[in-house]
């Protein structure tokens, strides 16, 4: 079968006037990147209200593992599968990182036939966006060195700094650093590091901002120290949110491109839910159902990350509510969960099969029963999968109480995701849900955070040293106590430990470092080994990818 990337590049695209079109965007309000994708302008967007009846499809997943569960590869075929049956769909999805994309993940527009396009340029450098908030976030991180060097006057600890500079590239050798050596005319010496730009919270509040004013009043109450009489230092102080927020007015209007059947997908911004709140921009998501009845949004990782943080931050910010879920999954993933090494995913293992599957009742439970929420199990259908597993499978969720679609939209695009289609307009058909969230706002951080891990995790505690302890009451005492909490963990468990798979129980969620977020809203929890800058893998993605004398780029996926 051909690659990802030859699938694409085989398809021909429409123009991204014909795309706007038909969502009823007029061709004035678009900014052309060339002919296949386009900004929307964001004078237009701003305040535009939700179209009445339109429905938002939250697309999450089972645990991830190294087969991969091809979420995003859903959300596109349900788009399609949505047009397939007459509605009118949109997607709206993340951008990717192109760490991931050299690393070992690979990229993030779909794939086989249910993909986005034009899918190279969405996985490189696409319309800059992720350039203009690295840039951003890299003027603040200069503005305090600078000030520092120039004298100091808001009296700046440099041992209390906590802002770090950002790429997008997976670099673990900039994790802890020391910068400003050379002598007096290089900066003030101190440590420091390097996050990726998806962990930025410049990322995060590009991806939650309503609006310019409001995008700019969040830069400013970002807190990049203390100073020497431990009093928060934010960018406001500084002066550096004016200057950041002109770097990323033009990034801030949602991005247009195409599902390879030609329907409409916003894909703009995009934070990781293992280190972030996981979630595309809020203007994208209000601009795709202002102009869509249906809206199918992903949240990362598995539902205990994206799915959680989707509800627990997005829509408790926005007032956004999901009117019903997919739950991806595979039989290769139960097959991992029920302790089959990768090598062996692909040979029929009907036992090992149902015994994974305790991954998957644990995220039907947190989806139905924890938020409420109206879900169908969207079996991700691989050449592999036997009969037996498939009927097992489906055995399996129906005891549950329910419904499940087997899908085959990789390879037959919107036609093999039909049927999921018609049983997410069934499952709507109750109306919009009495959505839940997983804590109340009242609790304290920690009593938030044990919250998810008991409810969410199946953990039995929590573990928190007694120096992050110290540093979520400072958090506390300075006014933040109230705002929500941001799990930073392994997506590969439920635990924080990479190798316990299935449905873990009574575990010890480790919190190892407390981050505040204020900008953004929320404090994060950094849980297990978890690291914020990414490492390269032993045989990155990076060296099987090209590009020929006429500019064909191989080796995507």
């Amino acid at each position: 079968m051909p690659t990802d990337v030859e699938i694409a590049a085989a398809t021909p695209m429409l123009p991204i006037e014909e795309i706007a079109a038909k969502i009823g965007i007029p061709a004035n309000e678009i900014f052309r990147y060339g002919p296949h994708k386009a900004k929307v302008s964001l004078p237009y967007v701003q305040g535009m209200q939700r179209r009445e009846g339109s429905k938002l499809i939250l697309v999450t997943a089972t645990s991830p593992t190294p087969a991969g569960e091809g979420k995003t590869t859903t959300t596109v075929g349900l788009v399609d599968g949505l047009a397939h049956i007459g509605e009118t769909a949109a997607a709206a999805l993340r951008e990717p990182s192109m760490g991931p994309v050299f690393g070992m993940k690979g990229g993030a527009a779909g794939g086989g036939k249910s993909q986005l396009n034009p899918m190279t340029d969405i996985n490189l450098h696409f319309t800059g966006d992720f350039a203009s908030i690295a840039e951003a976030h890299n003027l603040l991180a200069a503005l305090i060195d600078n000030h520092l060097q120039q004298g100091n006057e808001l009296g700046i600890d440099p041992r209390r700094i906590t802002f770090k500079r950002v790429l997008d590239m997976n670099d673990r050798a900039l994790r802890d650093i020391v910068i400003g050596l050379g002598g007096p005319t290089n900066g003030v010496p101190r440590e420091s590091g390097f996050d990726i730009v998806v962990a930025s919270e410049v990322m995060a509040i590009f991806c939650l901002a309503t609006s310019i004013d409001d995008l700019k009043e969040r830069l400013g109450r970002i807190v990049v120290g203390h100073t020497y009489d431990t009093e928060p230092v934010t960018a406001a102080d500084l002066g550096a949110h004016g200057a950041m927020t002109a770097l990323l007015a033009d990034a801030l209007a949602p991005n247009l491109v195409q599902t390879l059947e030609g329907n409409p997908a916003f894909v703009h911004g995009g934070p990781f839910a293992n280190i972030a709140h996981g979630c595309n921009s809020v203007t994208a998501t209000n601009t795709a159902l202002a102009h869509a009845d249906w809206v199918v949004t992903e949240a990362g990782f598995g539902a205990d990350l994206g799915a959680e943080k989707f509800i627990d931050l997005k829509c408790r910010f926005t007032g956004l509510r999901p009117d019903a879920a997919v739950l991806v999954a595979t039989i290769r993933s139960m097959k991992y969960h029920g302790g089959v090494t990768v090598t062996d995913l692909t040979s029929e293992n009907v036992d090992a099969m149902r015994s994974g599957m305790s991954n998957i009742e644990r995220h039907l439970h947190n989806l139905r029963e924890v938020w409420g929420l109206p879900v169908v199990v969207g079996l991700n259908r691989f050449p592999s999968d036997t009969d037996a597993e498939i009927a097992a499978f489906v055995e399996g969720i129906e005891k549950l109480g329910a419904r499940v679609e087997v899908c085959t939209h990789f390879s037959d695009g919107g036609a093999g995701a039909a049927g999921l289609a018609r049983a997410i307009v069934e499952a709507t058909e109750g109306g919009t849900p009495d959505l839940h969230f997983t804590y109340d706002d009242g609790l304290t951080l920690v009593e938030k955070v044990e919250k998810i891990a008991t409810t969410i995790y199946g953990a039995g505690s929590i573990a928190i040293p007694p120096a992050v302890a110290k540093q979520i009451a400072q958090f506390e005492a300075e006014g933040y106590g109230h705002l929500p909490v941001c799990i930073a963990k392994t997506q590969k468990s439920f635990t924080t430990d990479d190798a316990m798979r299935g449905a873990p129980s009574g575990h010890v969620l480790e919190v190892r470092e407390v981050r505040l977020a204020a900008g953004a809203g929320f404090v994060v929890f950094v849980c297990g080994s978890l690291m914020t800058m990414p490492g390269l893998p032993k045989k990155p993605a990076a060296l099987a990818i090209d590009v020929d004398s006429e500019g064909h780029i191989t080796g995507l996926f």
